[in-house]
């Protein structure tokens, strides 16, 4: 896949190198190059403080699969490889690595300096310990191990090198292992800790966890020995602030008056009404990375009639109207989804766009086709059943995603659906949607830099259902998309595989599986005391190059 981080980056206000007043220290500044490759000073020393919108569930990366889990994950974790902005593939912990003629087989040759934060030893063993044990059940993985994919087995070969091995080729591997989720554990502390690992995280990042205060914030230190920092850091050493601490400020207006004060160095996902404000707050710089992936999506539950029926599923579809959620919920800052992937990923269908447009003659007419009618109260029903939809969403209200379904409420309104909005927990969501599937309407959304995320979402066995987590929210089993997800698996030459995934998407829309809403921009509000804060190819925040001016 071609591409270039410029692309996907849109920065509002570049962020400046250079830390005024520092000069006359030189005990405490290091060189750094500007995009110009001109020296200038970079502060060392003092803390960074993020403010985050929520709560992550938990910091162990075989487990937990959350947009707000990696985002802290990725400074405690390394990865084997790195993903660079062009989506090739860079040696990180790995030095090299060979393939197999079969592409079975992969054999990477690993550093020799590297030390878990613990002190244990970084080596072949290691990175065994950490494949085998995602793939354990007792591990309970709700995503690494999708991303691990056909994962058979290791082979410590020597210390420092390691064979894995695939039980089919898998063309997506070298994406998984470049993401957090696949980052590397401490084998003494996944042992010593087990389950609670997720709230002691040990790894060989460039920083080392100290604390987490439930509700207010987890607090990271620098490791003074990092010395390996990925080819897509300036800075490969030890990182220039002391400490980093991500507070947990899920209130927008909180969260935004946080960094406008002082008080927080930056903060996460800047609200859209906010943006115009900050643009022209001297003392804010905004920066912005459009999220690869997944996009907003809803999906429909097809368990539960009449969403079972292409028709009903097509009624909704030309319900929707979602360019207006889309305007009037994010003001021009949000770009609309067309497809269940987003445009900078592999094998993207530009063909869907301005594919579906709102049509509620249409939608009723299939309705009535379809023997629904409709009552004194405008809701249609059948045999004495009202025509509902249960829409299930969550606190706090991330990037407006309640507001969505108040719009679908009134959206559906006049073709005789009746949406029943039920906004819950995050948690009691997940026990809804993922043990008992009772929910009819589903939001998700990914971020992966590989369109074989697309099976995690579709394929058969990513139906959740009891012992057994999972994302295919829409409980489709669909044979034909189930051999073209395979298909994509394994399918080593580019173009061909591009094509696999075309028809995927093609086939989500068209047969109303999916519903695309929006893109996420993930936008920060950064102090101008905060500098070097970069993002990865996938849009989460990096820190390697971070620094805070004195003031």
């Amino acid at each position: 896949m071609t591409g270039n981080l410029l692309k996907r980056l849109t920065i509002f206000t570049t962020l400046m190198l250079v830390a005024s007043g520092c000069a006359g220290d030189k005990g405490n500044v290091a060189p750094a190059a500007t995009g110009a490759n001109q020296p200038e000073a970079v502060t060392k020393g003092g803390e960074l403080t993020f403010g985050v919108a929520a709560s992550p569930g938990g910091l162990d990366p075989n487990v937990y699969p959350g947009a707000g889990d990696y985002r802290i994950m990725r400074s405690i974790f390394d990865s084997l490889i790195v993903q660079m902005p062009d989506q090739t593939f860079k040696p990180w912990l790995a030095t090299e690595w060979t393939i197999s003629p079969d592409a079975k087989s992969y054999t990477f040759k690993l550093r020799k300096d590297v030390k878990f934060h613990d002190g244990t030893p970084f080596n072949a063993a290691a990175v065994k310990y950490n494949f085998d044990r995602i793939v354990n059940p007792e591990t309970k993985s709700r995503f690494a191990v999708t991303l691990i994919g056909p994962y058979e087995s290791s082979e410590v070969i020597d210390e420092f090198t390691v064979k894995v091995n695939l039980k089919s080729p898998y063309s997506a591997f070298l994406s998984s292992l470049s993401q957090a989720f696949l980052g590397i554990v401490s084998p003494a502390a996944a042992q010593k800790y087990g389950e609670n690992l997720a709230k002691n995280p040990v790894g060989t990042g460039p920083f080392k966890f100290v604390s987490w205060v439930e509700n207010a914030a987890i607090t990271l230190d620098k490791n003074p020995d990092y010395n390996w920092g990925p080819p897509t850091a300036q800075n490969k050493g030890a990182a220039y602030i002391d400490k980093l601490i991500f507070k947990i400020i899920p209130e927008e207006a909180t969260r935004i008056g946080s960094v406008q004060s002082g008080q927080i160095s930056a903060v996460e996902t800047v609200p859209p009404q906010n943006l115009i404000s900050l643009k022209n707050d001297p003392n804010i710089t905004l920066i912005e990375a459009e999220s690869a992936g997944i996009p907003f999506t809803l999906m429909l539950n097809q368990d539960h009639a009449p969403w079972n029926e292409l028709k009903a599923r097509k009624a909704v579809q030309l319900a929707i109207d979602v360019d207006t959620i889309v305007k009037t919920l994010y003001l021009g800052t949000y770009k609309r989804a067309w497809s269940p992937i987003t445009p900078s990923v592999l094998g993207y269908n530009a063909s869907l766009e301005n594919s579906i447009k709102p049509d509620i003659p249409k939608a009723n007419q299939l309705l009535d086709e379809l023997g629904w009618v409709r009552g004194a109260d405008g809701i249609r029903a059948k045999n004495g059943k009202p025509l509902s939809l249960y829409f299930v969403t969550s606190t706090p209200n991330r990037e407006k995603r309640n507001d969505i379904a108040a719009m679908i409420q009134q959206q559906l309104k006049p073709v005789g659906i009746q949406v029943n909005v039920e906004i819950t927990t995050s948690t009691n969501a997940q026990t809804i949607v993922m043990d008992k599937g009772t929910n009819d309407l589903y939001g998700v959304s990914n971020v992966t830099g590989d369109p074989d995320i697309l099976r995690s979402f579709f394929h058969t066995n990513a139906i959740p259902k009891e012992g057994r987590w999972g994302h295919n929210h829409t409980h489709l089993s669909d044979p034909q998309l189930d051999k073209w997800l395979e298909e994509g698996l394994k399918e080593q030459d580019t173009q061909k595989r591009s094509e696999v995934y075309k028809k995927i998407q093609s086939y989500v829309v068209e047969n109303a599986i999916g519903f695309p809403i929006y893109i996420f921009p993930y936008t920060v509000a950064s102090s101008k005391t905060a500098k070097g804060l970069k993002f990865d190819a996938l849009g989460y925040p990096l820190f390697y190059d971070a620094y805070v001016v004195k003031k």
